[in-house]
């Protein structure tokens, strides 16, 4: 892999990854269009860039993720307890809502890599979800509730499970879909996403390094340094720019360009197969 094609699959991965359009379609088109292969290291690759892209929702949200304030009244038992379970309720959400996807992930996981591998899958879950987001907005409506519960996070989550067996139809479809489900307002759905994915894609992350030293190939990423961390900047300062994009687009318009989008992409994918073009599977 070269530096000029690791920032472009970086790019794909910093404006998809957090856009309900499916970053695992946008990256087989990409490396199909580069005529790049498939790789130990290419699959390795456009997993591990993900941890710049988290980085990004770490830094717009600091705020959430370290915001840790000292109980007012210490000398109240009661109350300290209660706020510092309450000061931390934040994470207990996240791993309420990560649960589902961890536990399906290690039950089904060469399930989930077999379904991986099938292009086809892939482009019909992007039409599938683009259909659904044609919609979205009018099966759901009236939403206006601006608190995430733990309820709702495990709801989240069961949802976040979706794009695990249908790949195409992106985790963070599902997620948003299933926040507006509860009745979370599109933006909150959107930013509970993020969170979620934090943990969800670090572990990801975590789970190439293991593959990777079970097998002692460690050293593949060694000599591939570079193109590491190229990715990852890149990832992690576009992810930034999308993200914030995409948070002020959805306060003013629906997700039907993003339903559109996704059927036209899918459409690519299976014209491209058509047309007998060798797609890279991620």
């Amino acid at each position: 892999m070269t530096v000029l094609e690791a920032i472009i699959l970086a790019i794909v991965e910093g404006i998809t990854e957090f856009l309900p359009i499916s970053s695992t379609g946008h990256m087989v088109i990409a490396q199909a269009l580069m005529g790049m292969e498939p790789t130990p290291y290419v699959k390795a690759f456009t997993v591990m860039i993900q941890l710049g892209a988290i980085l990004s929702v770490v830094v717009l949200y600091f705020w959430r993720f370290f915001r840790f304030e000292l109980p007012r009244d210490m000398w109240h038992e009661e109350r300290k307890w209660r706020r510092t379970l309450g000061r931390f309720r934040f994470y207990f959400l996240l791993i309420v809502g990560v649960v589902p996807a961890a536990v399906l992930g290690l039950l089904f996981n060469d399930w989930v890599d077999e379904a991986l591998g099938k292009v086809w899958i892939i482009a019909l879950n992007l039409v599938i979800g683009g259909v659904v987001m044609l919609f979205i907005d009018r099966l759901i409506r009236h939403n206006h509730k601006g608190e995430v519960t733990y309820g709702k996070a495990l709801v989240i989550g069961l949802f976040q499970t979706i794009a695990m067996f249908f790949p195409g139809m992106s985790r963070s479809m599902s997620t948003i879909v299933g926040g507006m489900s509860v009745g979370l307002k599109r933006e909150v759905a959107a930013e509970f996403s993020f969170f979620l994915a934090v943990p969800t894609m670090l572990g990801a992350f975590l789970l190439e390094i293991i593959k990777f030293w079970k097998s002692d190939s460690l050293y593949i990423l060694e000599e591939h340094w570079l193109t590491l961390l190229v990715g990852n900047v890149v990832s992690f300062v576009v992810a930034m720019v999308a993200i914030q994009t995409f948070i002020r687009y959805l306060k003013r318009h629906g997700f039907a360009a993003f339903g559109i989008y996704r059927i036209l992409v899918g459409g690519v994918i299976l014209a491209l197969m058509g047309l007998g073009v060798e797609l890279a599977i991620v």
